[in-house]
């Protein structure tokens, strides 16, 4: 029989000091009140959205640039503050925020949209027709609605969807649907139908990544209210900022490593995050923000990764000339053979050879793969591939991706 005197082992823990008083400000879900160095950002989608309030339909927009970049937090940004002066002035502007990494289907999509315009209705079995004539429906009563698309390139059929949505002004007397699409793919719009990218890329906008020194305010912000008073060194602040400005310039990571160092602090009792704190995280912030990177990349470009990961497991090498096995460095070729089969076992349609060297590119920028030219000891020309993270993690993790 367990003594009921004993101390529940949790008791410890509600007793340990911690170095935070938040940490939730550290989280890549909460977004601050203040976006810093993104202004110019802000007040571009803000007058691109101000016929709204003159009862007139703005232009639809397409905003890309790399993860971690503000794009999601500036655009629900300025959508609420113009949902907020709708309701303040009586406007009659609603509006619709959908992650399309959820809603990957044209049907989702607009099932997301009649909940937001519909909150006491369920739409659960109707067919797609009826759900599109609701929506239409609600912007028929003089309604401005504004559509933000995020991950817009996940949408299998994209082209019906947004093609959909902008021919459908055409049927509303008394009111609009304005789109905004957000990617982080900068070559999705490439892929899209010549009608439906000139109606969606209206407005186009890039958002460049962040630099070192912007991360460090960025950093500097959040630490002051995450973290009680002189916990965290400047210099680890310094650093964090340059490690994530080299990898990507992507905020998230940044704030992501600040948490973890944190984290590294309170589990050796330690009051301080220093530059050893902030090293230490290092390796397994990275092995996160790859992962979650995955998760974000275009379906064709997983299944390439993908490839490239089987093949890298399979233990494959180059044999040069002079008999040396060169381990994990794959052919090119190779790759796109095996890429056509996986995306014939997915029933997914097979890019061209084009689409597939680009989609290589990408992945070699966003340093999930390292490339090069064929040299000394290998016969003929070709790309020569290696694999820059754990093959098995990259499996699962696309795996997962694909079946889910």
């Amino acid at each position: 029989m367990p003594d009921e005197h004993t101390e529940n082992i949790f008791e410890k823990e509600l007793l340990k000091e911690s170095i935070f008083v938040d940490r939730n400000l550290l989280s890549p879900h909460f977004t601050p009140k203040e976006l810093p160095f993104r202004e110019k950002q802000i007040n571009e989608i803000s007058s691109i959205l101000a016929p709204l309030v003159h009862k007139k339909k703005p232009n639809n927009l397409f905003a890309y640039g790399k993860p971690g970049a503000g794009k999601t937090a500036v655009t629900t940004k300025v959508l609420n503050q113009l949902l907020e002066f709708s309701v303040s002035k009586n406007l009659g502007i609603f509006g619709s925020y959908v992650n399309c990494r959820t809603h990957n289907k044209k049907y989702r999509v607009m099932l997301k949209m009649a909940k937001d315009f519909y909150p006491e209705e369920n739409f659960l079995g109707f067919s797609a027709a009826f759900i599109y004539e609701k929506v239409l429906d609600f912007a028929r009563r003089g309604k401005d609605l504004v559509i933000v698309l995020d991950e817009i390139d996940k949408v299998k059929d994209v082209d019906d969807l947004v093609y959909s949505l902008t021919r459908a002004n055409d049927e509303i007397k008394s009111g609009s649907i304005t789109i905004i699409g957000i990617s982080n793919n900068l070559m999705f719009k490439e892929q899209l139908d010549p009608r439906t990218k000139s109606s969606l890329c209206e407005h186009e906008m890039v958002f460049p990544p962040y630099n070192a020194n912007e991360l460090k305010e960025i950093l500097t912000q959040r630490a002051q209210k995450a973290f009680k008073q002189g916990v965290v060194e400047e210099s680890a602040i310094s650093l964090a900022s340059a490690i994530a400005a080299q990898e990507s310039g992507d905020a998230r990571t940044a704030v992501m490593l600040l948490l973890r160092a944190g984290e590294v602090a309170e589990r050796k009792n330690s009051s301080k995050v220093t530059d050893e704190e902030v090293k230490k995280a290092k390796n397994k912030v990275e092995e996160e923000i790859i992962l979650s990177m995955i998760s974000t990349l275009p379906q064709q470009e997983q299944l390439v990764l993908l490839a490239i990961a089987s093949l890298s497991l399979q233990n494959k090498g180059i044999k040069k000339i002079t008999g040396h096995i060169e381990e994990g460095v794959l052919f090119s070729g190779e790759i796109y053979e095996e890429y056509t089969r996986i995306s014939k076992a997915y029933k997914e349609e097979t890019v061209s050879a084009r689409w597939y060297r680009e989609y290589i590119s990408e992945l070699e920028m966003y340093g999930l793969i390292l490339t090069t030219a064929s040299g000394k000891g290998i016969r003929g020309q070709t790309r020569l591939i290696k694999l820059g993270f754990d093959a098995k993690k990259i499996k699962d993790a696309i795996e997962k991706e694909i079946i889910a």
